[in-house]
């Protein structure tokens, strides 16, 4: 049996909060899960064990350890969870930029990696997870955790430059265009480079390359046999080895494969293990 639970927060937390979700499944047999990169970051909080434990994809698959409650920054690349201690997880999908109005760090130096949410977050954090720990229902632990995060709500904006930058850039999402945003913003490109990594945690050229890899990827899940060259034809590559050379930077495997492995789940990817 599954249960995913997932809503859209209301006023003012929806400007800076894409979803929050809770998730709870049968235990299972050992498997690693190939997450892949998305635009914003995560709040993940392990209900089952405390602890969260994330692999380096890549040969030696180096075993990570941090705490049950984890701030997981912007990923550029995937990474690799043991699916056994994800079987009750309940989470908040900040939008980029969205986690400023909750954290004072920087995002672009929480990037690529997990860090413990009591050492952003405070003590308060710690206290969450405990009081969660005591509410049965999903209904009832997504509203605790709403609440939560009301009252860390800080009301602080993206910087109106990087808000228009990400508005024209995930409606379309080609690098050549970035020239057109910074002037836009009236800043200097420097000005506007540094800002936009600050909150959304990587630099505007690399978010639009990202926004085109999801591209792909949505178009790679609709369950027909692909082409290839029409998909990186629709998605603004020059060619077909550009959009491959892409997808396995981000994704650490070629379009194909990745079309082979997907299951339900666009963004969890089965990997074979032994």
């Amino acid at each position: 049996a599954m249960a995913f639970t997932t809503i859209v927060p209301a006023p003012p937390l929806r400007q800076s909060i894409a979803m929050l979700w809770d998730w709870r499944v049968e235990p299972g047999s050992f498997r690693l899960e190939r997450i892949l990169p998305q635009p914003g970051t995560t709040l993940i909080i392990n209900l089952h064990e405390d602890e969260t434990r994330v692999y380096s994809d890549d040969a030696q698959c180096r075993c990570e350890r941090s705490c049950g409650t984890v701030f997981s920054g912007q990923f550029t690349r995937s990474f690799v969870i043991d699916s056994v201690e994800q079987i009750a997880v309940i989470g908040v999908a900040f939008r980029p930029a969205g986690a400023c109005a909750f954290l004072r760090e920087r995002m672009d130096v929480l990037g690529n990696r997990h860090t413990a949410f009591d050492d952003l977050a405070g003590p308060s954090a710690r206290a969450l997870r405990e009081r969660l720990l005591q509410v049965p229902a999903a209904d009832a632990r997504l509203a605790l955790l709403e609440g939560w995060l009301r009252s860390r709500f800080s009301g602080i904006a993206p910087h109106p430059a990087v808000a228009l930058a990400l508005h024209g850039l995930d409606r379309l999402p080609q690098v050549p265009r970035i020239g057109d945003l910074v002037a836009a913003s009236g800043l200097s490109a420097r000005r506007f480079g540094t800002l936009f990594r600050e909150q959304v945690g990587i630099g505007a050229k690399r978010y639009a390359r990202m926004q085109r890899f999801r591209m792909v990827v949505a178009g790679a899940t609709d369950g027909r046999r692909v082409d290839w060259s029409q998909v990186a034809l629709d998605c603004g590559f020059h060619d077909q080895p550009h959009l491959a050379r892409e997808f396995r930077a981000f994704a650490g495997m070629t379009p194909g494969a990745y079309l082979a492995r997907r299951r339900d789940h666009v963004n969890h990817v089965p990997l074979h293990v032994g």
